[in-house]
């Protein structure tokens, strides 16, 4: 496995700016309300010749009773035991506090190499207070100014010489790297509190992201990488989406932005919604948005614990049909995250859907396929434009997209459009993924 380097600190020392920074891309949300990042956040990246893994963890912070920081502190605790490395991050621009010598005090109990790093040295209050840092016991801390990209060398340099005292060798790809490039990628997405936290922690079998009954806990995208059945996943668990005019300024939006980003990478998106909860319009809009993503999707009927009787599921169930009418060919699974009933269905489902998504027709099957659907059923226009199907080809896959060419595209009614989808999956299949229809005049 790659060496393992965890970013740890009190809040709001700028941990996330310089997990950005390392890393080289905006993956971690940042802002100056302290408390932004909650689970951990995995990413990998190149320090010259070795490849590692960067985490980046919540706050570590103490005398707190709220159940989501206690949750916080012990994600960050975990992040400390699993890495082989930990960068320990204090603010250099402010005086050390109680929670930076509590972090120190655990940190030097885990006994594992340390790097005290001196963040925001970017003014001369700054470099007074780095004398002060020693107080700490880590040595010379590396002062970085990571909003500023200064100091990042030095750190650099510091990692690769402890990775070389602990005997880490540089390795080139692993085969572990090239499953997970080769991963398929699974993105839960829904509202807030829906359960699909807990759905990733029981589908990986350990407390991998937090969990509570607070909406909202989740605001990065996490990824988790697991094999079953010898084929490589990736869960991609998401903030819940709420309502466009629900969503707050600064957190809240990069989170959704992160959500949609994540929807962008992934092959399947797993449309989670609560039983407990009434089918909302914003549950209708998350579905609406991952039809147009052109993905894989299967429906996550969760929390089915909470039915009374087989007559209140069926009534659920009928209801969610009517009103996905759009997603007809959509797999649902009934899920309960609690009690892990059907969730391995999920990796079988997913794995059929990428055959879908990656299978090609010959070009000669299909224009015999629509020769016979036109036969059938003869596209009508208007007085002065019959619309008429020339051609079809294949043109990609994941999704898979079909050109029909045509001597007037706009000639073609929304009402024909959609039979020609529906024949060419009664033929061919495509079920639990979009298809992409173009049509393009044949002087294009």
């Amino acid at each position: 496995m790659k060496p393992l380097v965890a970013i740890v600190g009190r809040p709001n020392v700028g941990k996330s700016t310089l997990f950005n920074r390392l890393i080289g891309k905006r993956l971690a949300v940042i802002a100056s309300e302290a408390g932004t990042t909650r689970d951990r956040i995995y990413q990998g990246m190149e320090i010259e010749d070795y490849e590692i893994t960067l985490v980046d963890t919540g706050g570590l912070e103490y005398g707190k009773k709220d159940s989501i920081e206690a949750d916080i502190q012990a994600q960050a605790e975990l992040a400390i035991e699993e890495a082989d490395i930990i960068y320990f991050v204090v603010d250099a621009s402010d005086p050390l506090t109680a929670d930076d010598y509590s972090a120190a005090t655990i940190l030097r109990k885990s006994d594992k190499e340390s790097v005290l790093v001196a963040n925001k040295c970017d003014s001369h209050e700054a470099e007074e207070r780095v004398i002060e840092l020693y107080k700490l016991g880590f040595g010379d801390p590396v002062e970085v100014s990571a909003i500023h990209n200064s100091g990042i060398d030095d750190l650099k340099k510091r990692t690769i010489s402890l990775l070389s005292s602990l005997g880490i060798k540089p390795e080139t790809k692993t085969e572990n790297d090239t499953d997970i490039d080769k991963a398929i990628k699974l993105c839960f997405l829904g509202k807030p509190n829906v359960g699909k936290s807990s759905l990733v922690n029981a589908l990986v079998g350990k407390k991998k992201v937090i969990v509570s009954d607070t909406p909202g806990t989740t605001r990065d995208a996490t990824n988790t990488h697991i094999t079953y059945n010898n084929a490589p996943f990736t869960l991609i668990d998401t903030a819940g989406l709420k309502r466009r005019g629900k969503i707050k300024k600064g957190i809240e939006k990069f989170s959704s932005i992160r959500c949609f980003n994540a929807l962008e990478k992934s092959d399947v998106a797993l449309l989670v919604i609560d039983f407990g909860e009434p089918f909302s319009k914003q549950d209708m809009h998350i579905a609406q948005f991952i039809q147009e993503a052109k993905k894989g999707v299967i429906i996550i009927l969760n929390k089915i614990d909470l039915a009374e009787n087989q007559k209140q599921l069926d009534r659920y169930i009928a209801m969610l049909q009517r009103k996905l009418v759009f997603l007809p060919w959509a797999p649902l699974i009934m899920t309960s995250a609690v009690e892990k009933k059907n969730i391995t269905k999920i990796f079988d489902i997913a794995q059929s859907i990428m055959e879908q998504r990656n299978k090609r027709i010959p070009t000669a099957r299909l224009n015999s396929f629509i020769k016979k659907i036109v036969y059938k059923h003869v596209p009508t226009g208007t007085k002065r434009i019959r619309p008429k199907i020339l051609y079809i080809t294949q043109t990609d896959v994941n999704p898979p997209e079909f050109v029909l060419f045509v001597n007037n595209a706009q000639a073609f009614h929304f009402s024909y459009r959609r039979y020609v989808e529906n024949e060419l999956r009664k033929e061919f299949g495509f079920d639990g993924t979009a298809v992409k229809i173009v049509y393009r005049n044949r002087k294009e």
